[in-house]
């Protein structure tokens, strides 16, 4: 059986994957949503780091004695789980990123783009990096009813954890993957991403909404991790 371990990007817990876990358990698959450090029901937690966030999920692949393990990581959350996946070995089948951050050595989840208002605004905020406001989920493929459930269940972000540098001992281009690319999001992945995808070991999909689509299209990204396991 595949155990997949999903992880939801900043500001969100494992709540977010409520409607994409029912599927995924529908079709007999262990699935296995995870909070990280300092988020939804984990916060008032020690502010943690990236790293904090890396040993979160490895702890819980270890803890669950998981194996055949594909690892999903969702937008900042591509970078603690991409270092995830080159340390738990065998355990692993594959990871599935959607439409996430990629880890690069030395590099932290705000390198390689214009980040300078992220900076600021966790600069002004006490270490965190405060939710997205409705009206910037405009244009994401999301009803008003979906964009509320976000805003309403969101927490602030650590700051910590975008600007610590990622630690890989090997390329994840060594590891089998996936990437989900949302196309409201931008029509082709790009940086790490795009360079990413030029290993013979990742395959691309592509999914017509936006950023969120645990969201806006639970069913066809429930499909799309199930057909990830049959993926050479």
């Amino acid at each position: 059986m595949t155990d997949f371990v999903l992880v939801a990007g900043a500001w969100l817990g494992a709540w977010a994957w409520d409607e994409v876990a029912a599927e995924l358990r529908a079709g007999g698959h262990g699935v296995h949503p995870l909070t990280l450090s300092g988020l939804a029901e984990r916060q008032g937690e020690p502010a943690p780091g990236q790293q904090t966030h890396v040993e979160d999920i490895v702890a819980e692949v270890e803890r669950l004695d998981l194996r055949d393990v594909v690892l999903v990581g969702h937008s900042y959350s591509g970078v603690p789980v991409g270092q995830a996946a080159v340390r738990i070995g065998d355990r692993l089948s594959r990871v599935v990123l959607v439409d996430a951050n990629v880890p690069v050595d030395g590099e932290s989840f705000l390198s390689g783009w214009p980040s300078d208002e992220v900076r600021a605004a966790i600069a002004k905020n006490d270490g965190f990096w405060p939710p997205l406001t409705a009206d910037e989920f405009a244009g994401q493929g999301l009803t008003d009813e979906q964009t509320a459930r976000i805003v309403d269940s969101a927490t602030p972000h650590p700051g910590a954890t975008l600007t610590g540098p990622a630690v890989m001992p090997r390329p994840l281009s060594e590891v089998p993957g996936t990437y989900v690319k949302c196309l409201l999001d931008g029509e082709e992945p790009w940086g790490a991403a795009a360079d990413l995808l030029k290993s013979d070991h990742w395959t691309l999909v592509y999914m017509d909404t936006g950023h969120w689509p645990m969201f806006s299209q639970p069913h066809d990204l429930a499909r799309s991790l199930h057909l990830s396991v049959t993926a050479p």
